[in-house]
């Protein structure tokens, strides 16, 4: 027995109007939620085709073989950033002529693969042997309507295709539930002198991989209560007339207790570090997550919730680099501390659904800008007006000095006029010396918590 994918009716509507405009194909993806279950699509996005790919499909048919998958996972790159916790790029689709229709299966296997790899490379967390890992493909002939739906199990590069069931259902998100936490961090990473060689970007990312795994160890607190990970997320909410489950707020308040102390079985030693610099990361994020409401457990909201702070720290950073390649900013010099803000978060709405998307915008680029780049990526028509601005402009900082002696009380250093309540740091120190990193066993019986969140 296959897969069961419930699919929101407009991204029916959605694949039906894509029109070919004399092209072999166009191709794009799935995007929506797993579940033990069943799994659920609530959005559909072409590709953007490229502008040399424009000009030549005047002139002559291009191929399907021809699909250009490094500029596909790109795209599918691109839109992962813009989903919030519980949202994943679940496949591909290609829409091609009747005639083309033998042809279309080898193509979407590699293209799935080469999807799932390139996003599975940026991501700080794994999926978990639980985890469904399955990928679905979808061929639509747009001559006839017809649907061929199979999957995928990408841990098994050479695994055959499975048919699946591809069911539409009116309104599938318009019951999703939503959870918020604002994160605080404050991420120390020591830049080793065996790591110079090493490009900003990769010691940065090392450096949150330590991090990844305190969020991933944390415990949540879901509206001020522990519950059990086995629990239904829903369970104490009343029930309507017809014995369902009714949600009375779709909102939950998450907040993130992190370990401070280990127990103390388990001991460990200082350790001495000889670095060249350091990179701090520092101040606050607003993190969301969503997940349907057809019997929720608890662990599937609290890791959604997990992947998202993951997600959304690794982007901003990713997303700063970028920029800062792009437009060749200048290091300078030894004596001047250099600071450079990383962009904040912006939500918008999903019409038709409680879920949002989300983007992330620099000081100086404006809401059209951001408008353009939703419908470029998307494919989605938004307004200006709904954009919700979750965090102040300042909300992320790399800085950048030299200094002749190394000292962790520099990390206090802030760019000027900026809170640290409501920005991230991201402090690069290039120091010539030696960082003592300590790691202080626990003597307490019990295990000692903060908050991590506000």
């Amino acid at each position: 027995m296959g897969r069961t994918y419930i699919v929101e009716e407009t991204v029916g509507q959605y694949l039906s109007n894509i029109s070919l405009q004399g092209k072999a194909f166009v191709s794009g993806l799935l995007i929506g939620q797993c579940s033990s279950q069943k799994d659920y699509v609530i959005l559909a996005t072409r590709t953007p085709p490229k502008e040399e790919q424009d000009e030549s499909s005047k002139h002559s048919k291009a191929k399907l073989d021809n699909l250009d998958e490094e500029w596909a996972t790109e795209h599918a790159n691109q839109v992962s950033r813009m989903l919030p916790g519980g949202l994943l790029v679940l496949g591909v689709f290609i829409i091609t002529t009747l005639e083309m229709g033998n042809e279309f299966q080898n193509v979407l296997h590699r293209l799935v693969f080469a999807v799932e790899k390139s996003m599975n490379k940026k991501r700080l967390w794994n999926f978990t042997d639980e985890e469904v890992s399955e990928r679905v493909t979808l061929h639509f002939c747009s001559s006839t309507k017809k649907i061929f739906c199979r999957t995928y199990d990408i841990h098994n590069p050479k695994s055959s295709a499975k048919p699946a069931d591809w069911k539409y259902q009116n309104g599938l998100s318009t019951s999703w539930l939503s959870l918020e936490c604002t994160v605080y961090i404050n991420i120390h990473v020591p830049l080793s002198t065996t790591s110079v060689s090493y490009t900003l970007e990769k010691n940065t990312k090392n450096g949150l991989i330590h991090w990844a795994k305190q969020i991933e160890n944390s415990i949540y607190l879901i509206n001020g209560q522990v519950k059990d990970e086995d629990c239904d997320l829903l369970e104490g909410q009343k029930k309507s007339s017809r014995g369902n489950t009714q949600a009375t707020n779709h909102s939950f308040d998450v907040r993130v207790l992190t370990q401070l102390l280990l127990n103390s079985d388990h001991r460990s030693t200082a350790t001495v570090q000889i670095c060249s610099g350091s990179v701090n990361l520092k101040g606050a994020v607003k993190c969301r997550a969503y997940i349907h409401s057809n019997k929720p457990k608890v662990k599937d909201a609290v890791q959604a919730m997990k992947r998202d702070i993951l997600n959304t720290v690794a982007d901003r950073c990713e997303i700063l680099f970028e920029d800062l390649l792009l437009n060749e900013i200048p290091e300078k010099k030894d004596s001047e501390k250099e600071f450079h803000i990383l962009p904040h978060r912006v939500f918008v709405p999903i019409p038709g659904s409680t879920v949002m998307l989300c983007d992330y915008k620099f000081g100086d680029e404006s809401a059209e800008e951001i408008r353009d780049h939703f419908i470029e990526m998307l494919d989605q028509m938004i307004q200006i007006e709904d954009l919700e601005i979750a965090e102040e402009i300042n909300t992320a900082c790399v800085s950048s000095s030299m200094n002749t002696e190394a000292s962790l009380d520099n990390t206090d250093d802030e760019p000027p006029k900026q809170p640290i309540k409501t920005t991230i740091v991201l402090k690069i120190q290039q120091n010539i010396g030696v960082i003592a990193a300590f790691a202080v066993a626990a003597l307490a019986a019990g295990i000692s918590f903060h908050y991590f969140s506000d």
